[in-house]
């Protein structure tokens, strides 16, 4: 039973907000209230360099990995593990120690998958990149890598617990990325390097 507890410890895990620890060690605004006001890379990289950029996408993705790794150091139930791993990524988005102003949750997200299956995991990279290549809209790549993610999931790990959780997950992603759909709409949403 005590194995029920690692989807709240992989909250409190998800909670340590990257974006906002690194921009206090590094001297930088808080990202909840600079430039798009998201505690994320993206944000950070517009007003805070590459190097903040980096760590926040490590730290970010690392939450993901770790809860995953270490529920299935422990046990091979497969709704335990998707349930730590959705939990790290909600703890991400409504974070209890940063007053639930979260991130919008990709890179934990990605986290999550690369340590569940690291083939969904490099498909969902692959699928960003293309994107940001083609269009150079960091959220118009997240959107389409959630968009495909349920079906890369089917394809390559399709289990029941993998298949619903990632499903979810991709509606959270989307819902999250809401403004930024209506400024690619509108044509004012910033491109990357802007």
């Amino acid at each position: 039973m005590w194995l029920y507890f690692l989807p709240l410890l992989a909250y409190l895990l998800g909670s340590v907000s990257s974006a906002v620890v690194i921009a206090r060690l590094m001297g930088l605004p808080d990202p909840r209230e600079t430039g798009s006001k998201n505690p994320g890379a993206t944000n950070i990289l517009r007003y805070g360099g590459k190097s903040a950029a980096i760590l926040t996408l490590a730290g970010d993705i690392l939450k993901g990995v770790i809860a995953v790794l270490v529920a299935q150091a422990l046990t091979a139930d497969a709704m335990i593990i998707t349930l730590t791993g959705f939990a790290a990524f909600i703890g991400h988005l409504f974070p209890v120690f940063f007053g639930f102003r979260g991130g919008k949750g990709v890179a934990t997200a990605l986290g999550v998958w690369l340590a569940l299956n690291p083939w969904v995991g490099l498909a969902l990279i692959a699928t960003w990149v293309l994107v940001a290549l083609l269009f150079r809209y960091s959220s118009l790549s997240a959107l389409m890598a959630s968009l495909t993610a349920p079906l890369y999931v089917a394809w390559l790990s399709p289990s029941a617990p993998y298949l619903a959780t990632m499903i979810v997950m991709s509606a959270i992603l989307i819902f999250r990325h809401r403004s930024n759909i209506r400024n690619l709409i509108a044509g004012t949403e910033n491109k990357i390097g802007r």
